[in-house]
């Protein structure tokens, strides 16, 4: 592994954010080595999330560290910091499954950081941000300008973007979907017909539920927003009414840009839910689609889904 060379301890100082959160984010380390000048590194990604961000400097501090290196690494970020050194542990002896049964929040990171964590030997400590710690100070300001400079260029092609999105949709009525995922491993539907109404009782439209044993909320979510397209007439439109912001930021931003780098993240990895994702693209691309946030009604609706999602599970 190509790296910092030189002995003694290396004192990584890591950060990272996204703007709006999520959107463009960027991340920024400082590699510091007695007798060296400083070494910096930095990235981002064009959507992203603070924390994903946060655990990728770590990752890219630790990368740059070399073999079996000595490393200080000081964070101003609560969550990488007890993640690493509190709460990973249990996640995998739980096999990656919180306490509430849900699936941990980025393991992807999380795998590969523990990975490196145990290749070197690391001193986790941790800084308050903006506090005029100089180092800190300056990864903070590595990770700005990479998102301040993927928020620019990317904000001309997101608005032509949106722009046609909200035209094309904006000239026909849509079928209203409303989407929820038990983390028990069952789905649920609730699509209505334009002009339907509606209400939390959820008893216009049709109830399309199913199950896949195992598999994740995120997954969940992506089949029954497939299966619900699917079952439109050719050419419908459709709001997707859902409180998944993965599945809304993924479909609305990410999609494009993943098909275009062959199915791998920024960072190189394979995108997680691949099989689920092209399912699902192939039903967007034969209907136009808008993702409202949710209202106190579409809540509601999404809320009384809970039970046949929950049902749907136990079928199986």
């Amino acid at each position: 592994m190509a790296g910092v060379s030189g002995g003694g301890e290396i004192h990584a100082y890591t950060d990272g954010g996204a703007s709006p959160n999520p959107g463009p984010g960027g991340w920024g380390a400082v590699l510091l080595r007695p007798g060296a000048k400083p070494r910096e590194l930095s990235g981002g990604e064009d959507f992203t999330t603070n924390n994903r961000m946060e655990l990728t400097a770590a990752i890219r501090a630790l990368e740059a560290a070399g073999d079996h290196a000595q490393v200080r690494l000081v964070t101003d970020s609560q969550y990488l910091r007890r993640g690493i050194t509190q709460w990973l542990p249990r996640w995998a002896a739980d096999g990656w499954r919180r306490r509430d049964g849900g699936e941990v929040a980025n393991q992807d990171l999380w795998r590969r950081l523990a990975a490196l964590a145990a290749s070197h030997r690391v001193r986790w400590e941790w800084v308050r941000g903006h506090a005029g710690h100089r180092w800190n100070e300056r990864a903070d300001a590595l990770a700005r300008a990479e998102a301040t400079r993927r928020r620019r260029g990317g904000a001309e092609a997101g608005g032509a973007a949106a722009a046609a999105s909200a035209a094309a949709n904006a000239t026909e009525p849509s079928f209203d979907v409303y989407l929820k995922a038990s983390g028990r491993g069952g789905w649920a539907a609730r699509v209505r017909p334009p002009g339907a109404g509606g209400g939390a009782a959820g008893d216009n439209g049709e109830l399309l539920t199913g199950a896949r044993p195992g598999a994740s909320a995120n997954e969940l979510i992506l089949h029954a927003a497939a299966e619900a397209l699917e079952s439109l007439p050719p050419g419908a439109a459709a709001a997707i009414h859902t409180a998944s912001d993965y599945l809304r930021d993924g479909a609305a931003r990410w999609l494009a840009v993943w098909r275009r780098r062959g199915w791998r993240t920024q960072s190189g990895g394979a995108v997680a839910n691949r099989a689920a994702w092209e399912r699902l693209s192939r039903a967007l691309a034969a209907h136009p689609v808008s993702w409202p946030r949710p209202d106190a009604d579409a809540a509601a609706e999404i809320s009384a889904l809970d039970k046949p999602a929950r049902e749907a599970a136990g079928k199986r």
